[in-house]
């Protein structure tokens, strides 16, 4: 659905420009429509049941088999889900405790939080700015003319990496999706820094941008939204994936702040693209460090391995 807004929004903008409304209004507006679906969720979000592992941990048998059936259409589930009944001895700042005393668990949660933060600075950075980046590009051009080759590149590039990423999350694996994600970004935004011709010259240039989109679709941007969910055990899932956003959000905030500032300083989008490129690449390194490989675990197998203490073997190997 992202991906589906990242076409949507553009579209929208270019009708509203290609109608003469002036860009001042036009921005209002698409902030306005990103209500629609914000109010969507506040809505749907109360019409599903709770996960089954997370009603069964909480006493609620009966809403875990309720939500298996609702999920797997092997029996009647009620139109609406209602209020849980699941209740869960920790609080939150026990599920915080849990986290930060099980080193295991502390480092994915560093892993998660920090490569969420890391992707976000990069791809919020781009995708806020992307309208001034090809502005710089083509200064002549005009704003609706800027908006449908954002479109084009959204289209062609962006969304068909979310599909790829569908389709190999669970042959591939989220680990080496997420590397290969970052790496590919790291080296697109490094090209387009790094050789001077690419950024007055449009088709290199939006062919590596939108390189680098669809590896972001296929490889962090699908992974760390997965990442925090499947790894922890279901009596911290949500503590840890609602920190990973948290930092992700952090991270989207920062780029679409400092991105700007970025481009308007002497080097422009080389320069802007050339710290997104170190960004990135710092996010190949703390995936390899800090991430397991969830493909083909339980959430049993990993909640086991997220428990486990380390031992030393005195076995020789």
């Amino acid at each position: 659905m992202q991906g589906a807004g990242l076409i949507v929004g553009p579209l929208i903008a270019s009708i509203l420009l290609a109608s003469g409304m002036s860009g001042n209004v036009t921005w209002r507006i698409l902030l306005g429509l990103g209500a629609i679906p914000g109010l969507a969720v506040f809505y749907l979000r109360r019409q599903i049941h709770e996960t089954p592992r997370f009603a069964a941990a909480g006493g609620a048998s009966d809403e875990a088999q309720a939500a298996i059936a609702a999920a797997t259409g092997t029996g009647p589930a009620p139109a609406s889900a209602g209020e849980s009944t699941a209740r869960h001895p920790q609080s939150a700042l026990e599920g915080f405790a849990i986290l930060l005393r099980n080193q295991r668990m502390l480092l994915w949660l560093i892993g998660t939080a920090s490569a969420w933060a890391l992707l976000d600075l990069c791809y919020y950075g781009n995708t806020i700015s992307s309208a001034e980046i090809l502005a710089l590009l083509n200064p002549h051009a005009s704003e609706l003319h800027n908006v449908l080759i954002q479109l084009a590149i959204f289209a062609v590039f962006a969304v068909p990496g979310y599909f790829v990423a569908i389709l190999l999350l669970d042959r591939t694996g989220r680990r080496n999706i997420q590397v290969f994600g970052f790496a590919a970004m790291a080296l697109m935004f490094l090209l387009i820094g790094l050789i001077p011709r690419v950024t007055v010259t449009a088709a290199p240039f939006i062919l590596l941008y939108g390189v680098s989109y669809f590896f972001t679709e296929f490889g962090p941007n699908t992974t760390t939204f997965v990442y925090p969910a499947e790894i922890f055990p279901v009596e911290v899932r949500t503590t840890g994936h609602g920190i990973s956003a948290a930092a992700g959000k952090l991270g989207a905030f920062l780029g679409a702040f400092l991105f700007p500032d970025f481009l308007a300083a002497s080097m422009g989008i080389r320069g802007a693209e050339i710290i997104a490129g170190v960004v990135a690449a710092v996010g190949v390194l703390l995936t390899v460090a800090l991430l397991p490989e969830p493909k083909g675990k339980s959430p049993e197998e990993l909640s086991a391995q997220a428990h486990a203490t380390a031992r030393v073997s005195l076995e020789p190997a």
